[in-house]
């Protein structure tokens, strides 16, 4: 089998940004969807006297990110103007920083199918202003044309700068969906990809495989999904090898990936730092920050999702997959564990119900959720219904159309007994109810049971009919069918 000479080098630049009610320096609305250019101030564009106040909030959660990301958070960062012409930058320059960025040297654990575990290394975070935004075609009602809206310009982000430990695309998607997961749990962004709240730019060369230095880099610009990244990816890494294979030569520079065709193009030539002539904001003194803001940010970090999900694993004892699904997501995570407790309120054994709150989440309420834009059933007394459903007193259907009235009603639903009363199904809630109704069918079909018995078993169909009926069509029918099996087999 022959040896692949050529070894793929891949590093991610993540941009995220930051859940604040302002902008970065100002206090214009940190604001999605509103009319192009009504979010903007003399402190946006720049202008002679309009001076930038750093906003407390973003600082706080660019710390927030870091820790969460096990960096390294400098007591002491700068602010930089980073200076290039673009249309959608009104200063003519960026406020970023890149000297003395606000954190260092950090990483994450990703996986690839079953392949081992390995940690990414995260070279620094920065804390800076995005830029605006260029609208193409349909500009104002026109069929053509483009145009500039600054809302966006001035918006606080921080940037991931991960080191090129990346060897494939599918390692690239899994360090940024990891990436992802990470700021989500920790509270510092909602990192909608569709709004534009987390992008991504590769940077990805081919080297022959044992060589030390890297081969030249070529950057791909605004991929903003974790598939569009893997695709622009697996592109660039397939050209590369190519050229190469032939003895051709990559050309550092920066790429666009059309999807559509389903290629990258070149977009310009990839600038240098010193293209930039950064130097340090003469408007900003240095970032200082208090320990004590470090160690308050630190206090308030929630447990990893991967860490969560272990927890789940050992304290519960569900699944790995249900404990990653629900781990993954922290606001499901917390329902889940406030669902739980409030089983073992009731006097459930938490690790019983586990299973099937965690079955029920993520079907029945997830998809509920979407409907209602939250989980608005009541965390206890949802537990309670499990417990009920674990233990056989309720049946799955019943459970469902409880839920769906927990749901509606809100903190306004009254306790689960009276709920159950008022749905009728009381008669279901009681401990051996399935058994009971199945031997009350039986007796009083005696020849269609001796019927069954004989071997004639396509009669338990008529019973089931029987039963179905007799429990008003609120029992779920694989534990009735179960109920009435064993109450055949019993006489």
């Amino acid at each position: 089998m022959t040896t692949d000479p050529f070894e793929t080098v891949i590093g991610l630049e993540v941009h995220v940004q930051l859940d604040t009610r302002t902008k970065l320096f100002c206090p214009c609305r940190n604001t999605f969807g509103e009319p192009p250019n009504t979010q903007i101030c003399p402190v946006c564009y720049g202008l002679p006297g309009a001076l930038p106040v750093p906003n407390r909030r973003a600082v706080e959660l660019a710390v927030v990110a870091a820790l969460a990301l096990d960096c390294r958070v400098e007591p002491e960062s700068v602010f930089e103007r980073k200076n290039y012409f673009y249309p959608d930058l009104p200063k003519g320059y960026q406020i970023t920083q890149y000297e003395r960025p606000l954190a260092r040297s950090g990483g994450v654990r990703i996986q690839v199918g079953d392949g081992p575990s390995r940690t990414i290394r995260i070279h620094r975070i920065q804390l800076e202003e995005d830029a605006g935004k260029l609208v193409h075609d349909g500009y104002r009602g026109s069929e053509e044309g483009s145009g500039v809206d600054f809302n966006r310009a001035g918006v606080p982000l921080i940037e991931i700068v991960s080191e090129p430990d990346l060897r494939s695309a599918a390692e690239a998607g899994a360090y940024g969906r990891t990436l992802r997961q990470r700021i989500v749990h920790a509270g510092v962004s909602d990192a909608d990809m569709e709004k534009g709240n987390l992008r991504m730019d590769g940077n990805i060369s081919v080297r022959r495989r044992g060589e030390a230095a890297l081969g030249a880099k070529v950057e791909l610009k605004n991929l903003n999904s974790f598939r569009y990244l893997e695709r622009a990816l697996t592109y660039e890494e397939a050209r590369q090898r190519e050229l190469l294979r032939v003895g051709g030569v990559v050309v550092q520079e920066t790429r666009l990936f059309d999807e559509s065709q389903g290629r990258s193009f070149a977009m310009r030539s990839k600038e240098e730092a010193a293209d930039y002539r950064y130097f340090p904001d003469p408007d900003l003194p240095p970032l200082r920050l208090p320990p004590e803001l470090v160690e308050s940010a630190r206090a308030g970090l929630p447990e990893v999702p991967a860490d969560r999900a272990a927890r789940f694993v050992r304290d519960f004892a569900l699944a790995d997959d249900a404990a990653r699904r629900i781990a993954t997501r922290r606001e499901l995570a917390d329902y889940f564990e406030a669902v739980v407790a409030g089983a073992a309120d009731s006097g459930a054994s938490a690790r019983e119900v586990a299973p099937v709150a965690a079955s029920f989440l993520t079907t029945d309420a997830v998809a509920r959720e979407k409907q209602d834009g939250g989980f608005r059933a009541p965390p206890r007394s949802l537990g309670e219904l499990m417990a009920r459903l674990a233990d056989g007193r309720l049946p799955r259907n019943a459970a469902r159309d409880l839920f769906d009235a927990l749901a509606d009603r809100g903190r306004r639903a009254p306790p689960l007994d009276a709920l159950i009363a008022e749905l009728g199904f009381g008669d279901l809630a009681g401990a051996g109810r399935l058994q009971r109704a199945a031997a009350e069918v039986i007796a009083a079909h005696p020849a269609e049971a001796e019927a069954y018995r004989a071997g004639r078993t396509k009669v338990i169909g008529f019973l089931m009919g029987r039963l179905l009926r007799e429990l008003r069509g609120k029992a779920d029918a694989r534990a009735a069918r179960s109920a009435l099996e064993r109450a055949l087999d019993a006489d």
